[in-house]
């Protein structure tokens, strides 16, 4: 048996089956029936599909046998009693996960800090490491996506039950597992965009702080010579809860300067906290008063929540003061401690992390043709009465010309005044948080290069002439993504935003989005064009003098660009400019992958391992010419058939009727509405991203994250060049990767569960469709791999999702039992509309927990 999966079953499974049984203990009315029943329901389950029975079937079966009063209200009261107990499991099994993390993974293995010194050292090539550290970092930018399922108290126990699990404390085990079963699973009301950002603070605080930092002092008195000091923050943070406009009306100007007192104050604390500890030792006469001092200036930064009592020059400098005190007269000692502290202070300054703002460009043309509407009408008439009939060269020419100072109050128009002081906010922020605490603005649904142009006018017409921000394009449709090197071509020809750029250290930021090019073209598609785009968009500007670097928008599963992301970086060729790794990391997968400060470092160390190994060891090389035009076919026909199967007529009505996307608005776990617009009808260019991969998930059939794949396959298949595709499988990291990303996506889909709707007359043709492609992809995709199942070359994980579909399965059932209950209701007529509501509510609710369990589906 392999190892790691030894240890897996272990420190895992075999904990989880032990603890599990304390839930039967708890001090609950039923919980103890409910414990005795629901691992009959769970064979029952798996008996059932077996034998060809739908859910409805299941549940009904299991009732007429093991309920005593078999009534529907009995039965609900049953449903919701599962729910309760399954949610319940998964945060137990989530636990003991994040516990064991380091018994089965080894925390200084392949892919960490420490392994890649030992390479170096082995092959001679310590001298280029420490070229690349000095330059090479990557950016994490969380984000407030609606994909994080647990609530704040929730996500404190689990920490907490993580930390009892280590301990083997069964009994602090037992009272976490009691406060958990008294613990709501379902906020109330939606959290305030405030809120949001609140939440992830606590993973800046408890997790990235203190891994970052460890990060940057073992790369500096490891890696580095004795004599050499690193000037490369080699991880930075980014933050867009409280600047991510696009799409929430609820993220004001006020929000976002709040949020960035937030950040400040936090890290203050987080400062205050390191000099205390300090304190204790550096007792020496002529070093304590300095430390003294500094703490009594942290202690009354935090009492006016940071402002302006302390400025992050005056804090350094004193800090630079011990140090030098400490060797020349202490012998050094505790010099770590202060080395330590002052690189956090570079790392963090007085920010944390740096707030972005973005909005999606169609809000800015209208807010340009609206201030220049007023411009007009007040009598300027060098500014043009109507925008929108200039054409695309005269707009170019105006928006790099003009500079003028606009007040949000001059206007009515919310919208107008909402884009203006989102900017007036950026001024504000850079002057008591630093440049750094928001110096970018991304512009979302970017078209074109008057989109990036209409930003710069906009930050020019705020007073600011010079304007110290870093304007990024988003590019997220296949559409869009053919047209970046145009958009990047024009903009670099353009002489006034070149002198923005030398301005700004001749960098530019572009940002490509996985999630909506998956939704637009299908997985293997969106995966190729925004790989295509990035080798054209570094060549254009490395022929402009332009230092590019990507910015990835990815999510949680392999359908929204997740699954094993750090491979992603070990794959990239030497067309690729990759300096600089930027991605955002949200929701589950921030509480999944950094949840404690164990695995928070691990994965950071794996994206820095993977991009920098890359540049190292060389170890990816150009894709050849027949590969490439293998891995182009592929896509091509990949995007062909998801084209016509997302044009199908009833494709966006199999999604709404048959699946839970319209359940999302009802979870209230983010402030952001679930779909854009106001329609009551499911609009496919509306729907979001994350409903649209969540609810396929909640299907099990994970449609964005394969199909079209298994058509490719079979296309090469039938021409006899299936041996192509084996070379470029056994040539390209990156396809290699792409494969078994969407063998995760086909391991976690579950048909049985839905196999009733093939006989459904509206329905049918689209399941079977997808079932089709599904077993066409795993058929094909076994035969490329050579794998005999499915994720046979992650042992670990392939055991971590069997035993997450186990626990969820009773969960899933029940979701589908009570989606049919609604439809069979409605259909008949029935105006019990509390009866509807009802089994809605269990739709809603079972959400959370297959979620959990599935720990990267949306």
């Amino acid at each position: 048996m392999n190892y790691r999966l030894q240890r897996f079953n272990e420190h895992v499974a075999l904990k989880y089956n032990i603890y599990n049984s304390l839930f039967m203990t708890l001090p609950f009315e039923g919980v103890g029936k409910t414990g005795k029943l629901l691992p009959i329901f769970s064979s029952i389950c798996q008996e059932g599909y077996d034998r060809g029975l739908n859910p409805s079937e299941i549940v009904n079966e299991f009732f007429e046998n093991y309920l005593e009063k078999n009534t529907e209200t009995s039965q609900i009261d049953s449903l919701f009693q599962f729910i309760r107990y399954i949610e319940r499991q998964v945060v137990l099994f989530d636990a003991i996960e994040d516990a064991s993390f380091s018994k089965v993974y080894n925390t200084g293995g392949v892919g960490t800090i420490h392994h890649l010194k030992d390479t170096a050292e082995e092959r001679n090539t310590l001298p280029i490491l420490r070229n690349v550290i000095k330059k090479f970092k990557i950016r994490i930018v969380l984000t407030a996506h609606p994909t994080q399922f647990y609530p704040g108290p929730v996500l404190g126990i689990i920490t907490e039950l993580g930390k009892s699990i280590e301990r083997n404390n069964t009994l602090e085990i037992k009272k976490l597992l009691s406060q958990l079963g008294k613990t709501p699973f379902f906020n109330k009301k939606k959290p305030t965009p405030y809120d949001e950002a609140v939440n992830l603070v606590w993973y800046l605080e408890n997790v990235f702080y203190h891994s970052i930092s460890q990060i940057y002092d073992y790369v500096e008195t490891h890696i580095l010579s004795e004599d050499d000091k690193l000037d490369n923050n080699i991880v930075e943070l980014g933050f867009w809860p409280g600047g991510d406009r696009d799409g929430n009306p609820f993220v004001t100007a006020d929000i976002t300067l709040k949020v960035a007192q937030r950040l400040k104050s936090t890290l203050i604390r987080n400062y205050y906290g390191d000099v205390r500890m300090i304190r204790r030792k550096l007792t020496f006469q002529d070093v304590y008063s300095i430390v003294e001092r500094l703490d009594s200036k942290l202690y009354t930064s935090i009492l006016n929540e940071g402002k302006n009592t302390l400025t992050l020059e005056y804090f350094q400098g004193e800090l630079q003061k011990i140090r030098a005190l400490l060797i020349e007269k202490h012998q050094s000692l505790y010099l770590e401690e202060i080395d330590s502290l002052i690189n956090k202070t570079k790392l963090f300054g007085f920010y944390f992390a740096s707030i972005d703002i973005r909005q999606d460009s169609r809000i800015h043309t209208a807010t340009v043709e609206k201030i220049l509407a007023y411009c007009h009408k007040k009598g300027m008439n060098t500014f043009p009465k109507r925008y929108g009939t200039l054409s695309f060269d005269e707009k170019e020419k105006l928006l790099t010309e003009i500079c003028y100072n606009i007040s949000p109050s001059d206007f009515d128009d919310e919208e107008v005044k909402g884009v203006l002081e989102s900017i007036y906010a950026m001024k504000e922020i850079q002057k008591s948080n630093g440049e750094k605490g928001c110096s970018r603005y991304i512009i979302s649904n970017n078209q074109n290069s008057v989109n990036v142009l209409e930003v710069f006018a906009l930050l020019r017409f705020c007073d600011w002439e010079f304007p110290t921000v870093d304007i990024v394009p988003l590019f997220e449709t296949i559409d869009d993504l053919e047209l970046a090197y145009d958009t990047m071509h024009s903009l670099y020809g353009n002489p006034h935003y070149m002198e923005h750029l030398e301005r700004r250290g001749n960098k530019q930021v572009i940002m490509l989005g996985f999630s909506d090019g998956t939704k637009d073209g299908g997985y293997l598609k969106a995966n190729w064009s925004i790989y295509r785009a990035k080798e054209e968009l570094s060549k254009t500007s490395k022929n402009y003098g332009v230092r590019v670097t990507f910015f990835d928008g990815r999510g949680g599963p392999p359908a929204r660009g997740g699954g094993q992301t750090h491979q992603f970086y070990a794959s990239l060729g030497s067309n690729i400019e990759k300096e600089n790794v930027q991605l955002t990391v949200q929701g589950q997968t921030i509480s999944s992958n950094f949840g404690t400060p164990v695995k928070g470092k691990y994965d950071l160390e794996q994206f820095l391992s993977a991009g920098i190994e890359n540049t190292v060891f060389s170890t990816e090389s150009n894709l050849s010419d027949t590969d490439r035009k293998t891995l182009s076919e592929l896509a091509e026909i990949s995007y062909q058939a998801y084209t016509k199967f997302k044009n199908h007529e009833k494709f966006v009505p199999y999604l709404e009727t048959m699946g839970t996307v319209k359940y999302y608005g009802e979870t209230n776990i983010g402030s952001r509405p679930s779909k854009r617009g106001n329609s009551e009808h499911l609009d496919f260019s509306a729907l979001r991203a994350i409903p649209f991969v969540g609810s396929w998930s909640q299907l099990k059939q994970n449609v964005p994250g394969f199909f079209g794949l298994g058509t490719a396959l079979n296309e090469f298949e039938k021409r006899g060049a299936f041996e192509k595709v084996k070379d470029l499988y056994g040539n390209s990291l990156f396809f290699k990767t792409l494969v078994e990303n969407s063998m995760m996506s086909l391991a976690k889909s579950f048909f049985k569960l839905t196999a009733y709707m093939k006989e459904d007359p509206d329905f049918g043709e689209i399941w079977n469709i997808i079932h089709n492609e599904y077993i066409l992809s795993k058929k094909l995709l076994l035969k490329l791999t050579g794998y005999s199942v499915l994720m046979e070359n992650l042992p670990v994980g392939k055991a971590s999702v069997q035993m997450r579909e186990k626990i969820a399965l009773p969960l899933l059932t029940i979701q589908q039992h009570a989606l049919k209950r609604v439809k069979e209701l409605e259909k008949l007529g029935e105006t019990d509309e509390k009866q509807i509501s009802i089994y809605k509510k269990i739709v809603t609710r079972s959400l959370f927990g297959n979620t959990n369990a599935s720990r990267n589906s949306a």
